[in-house]
């Protein structure tokens, strides 16, 4: 928890929270409708320069300024996923990075963006919330360079971000090709774990777990995948692995299957799951990808897993099968959390999901 500093009670960040981390996020349903009823957004999608828009929704923008240089833009924001206002700025701001490290990036400029209660929240807090931002920004060697702030009943915090990749190295979610290899760079079940630690059900070691994962920046996960055989990528988060891997499906226009057994969870999360710690933001996922998932039997808890809506989550990568025994080994040498292959890609039934 996190204290005032003026002696009273601890604040419980998430108590003034409707949802958890990325659990808040509009369900990519609720986003078709949207867009859906937009109409023309403007000239960009005339730009031969915009390399990735919003066709296959894609983690971030990708605008090439000249022949060796392209910029990355992405945003990413939400309500208190843990009590302590220092990690709490810390998980959101490695999560609004992660969108230029999907697209193959070099994070190089943030803004800060934040609503807070003003009559609700002391200050100081809303400082650490900044400092744990800024001190991820500074580990990834990105400038933060200001911001923008509103009074709103609900405390928000995250990052627009401006990085860096070569026109030539970008990699998007509409890249994998049948054969390719799936390999996921940190294990599943934040959103279980964000849920129960709101209810008062999760306990220091599973926060902590949680904490240390959803700030490891996937910098060393990007670096990895840099050495070759790449042809996908995407980011784990609010929609969770299943989400995530239909968006990469259908924009390549591929089939997936997924190994259920093989997807890394993070230990004691499956308990946490059959007490019922299922976020509402999992749930409206598991309904979205159910039409395109063929779940070959697997039990309704651990349907609801590879739905869960992480938070800052790892990289699923689309690799070349010649190349993935050296992705392994080059994520083992660069230590990430954890890193598995999960699955497939197959030319049959594009934009579906078979779990085995």
């Amino acid at each position: 928890m996190t204290d005032t500093g003026v002696g009273t009670d601890p604040v419980r960040l998430t108590r003034f929270s409707h949802g958890a981390g990325c659990a808040c996020k509009l369900s990519p349903q609720d986003l078709r409708t949207v867009l859906g009823l937009v109409g023309d957004l403007g000239p960009a999608s005339a730009d031969p320069n915009l390399l990735v828009g919003l066709d296959t929704s894609d983690d971030a923008a990708v605008y090439r300024l000249r022949d060796d240089l392209a910029i990355v833009v992405t945003t990413d924001f939400f309500t208190p996923i843990v009590d302590d206002a220092y990690d709490w700025g810390r998980v959101a701001a490695t999560n609004a990075l992660s969108d230029v490290y999907a697209m193959g990036g070099t994070p190089l400029l943030a803004l800060n963006l934040v609503a807070w209660p003003r009559e609700g929240l002391p200050f100081d807090l809303l400082a650490r919330v900044l400092d744990g931002g800024a001190d991820v920004a500074r580990a990834a060697g990105c400038l933060v360079a200001g911001g923008h702030s509103i009074d709103d009943a609900e405390p928000k915090y995250g990052m627009a971000v401006v990085g860096t990749v070569h026109p030539d190295q970008v990699w998007t979610n509409a890249g994998a090709r049948p054969g390719d290899v799936l390999v996921l760079t940190k294990p599943i079940g934040l959103g279980v774990i964000s849920t129960a630690a709101k209810r008062d059900a999760a306990t220091d070691a599973h926060v902590a777990r949680a904490v240390e994962i959803m700030t490891t920046l996937n910098l060393h996960a990007r670096d990895a995948a840099a050495e070759g055989g790449i042809h996908a990528a995407t980011d784990v988060t609010g929609f969770g692995l299943l989400g995530h891997l239909r968006e990469m499906a259908a924009g390549s226009r591929v089939g997936a299957v997924v190994d259920a057994a093989a997807v890394p969870v993070i230990d004691g999360v499956r308990d946490l799951l059959a007490a019922g710690m299922v976020a509402g933001g999992t749930q409206r996922n598991h309904a979205f990808v159910s039409d395109s998932v063929d779940w070959g039997g697997l039990p309704s808890e651990e349907q609801l897993l590879l739905a869960d809506a992480q938070t800052s989550g790892g990289l699923l990568l689309a690799v070349e099968p010649s190349r993935a025994d050296s992705l392994v080994a080059a994520l083992e040498r660069r230590g990430t959390l954890a890193h598995a292959v999960v699955g497939h890609v197959v030319a049959d039934h594009p934009g579906r999901i078979a779990i085995s």
